[in-house]
């Protein structure tokens, strides 16, 4: 594998303040049909990536025990790393601003 130089960067996953939300219905996979507009905020979560040299995701910070393969931000990573096909992982750091479940995610 190719050493890379960048050690890690971070970045804002702001809120959304929904301005305007209608659930239409529930979906066989549990998920909701919406109807919304909303508007993001400058304010919201950290997100810290490191490259990781081995093909492991890892996910570490608030992640209030929630099991890895539950997490949202691992899910997203592992897809990521799926159709790009990386030969990286990375190791990714969750700083909670917002509250969990308060609505705003």
């Amino acid at each position: 594998m190719t050493k890379h130089t960048m050690t890690s960067f971070s970045l804002l996953a702001p809120a959304k303040l929904n301005l305007f939300l209608h659930i239409n219905g529930r979906r066989e996979d549990g998920y909701h049909e919406l109807e919304t507009l909303f508007t993001f905020l400058n304010y919201g979560d950290q997100l810290t990536f490191s490259v990781s040299e081995t093909t492991a995701i890892e996910v570490t910070g608030d992640t209030f025990d929630i099991p890895l393969q539950d997490n949202l931000i691992y899910k997203a990573a592992v897809l990521l790393q799926k159709h790009s096909n990386s030969a990286f992982g990375a190791k990714i750091n969750l700083t909670k601003i917002l509250p969990m479940g308060g609505g705003v995610g």
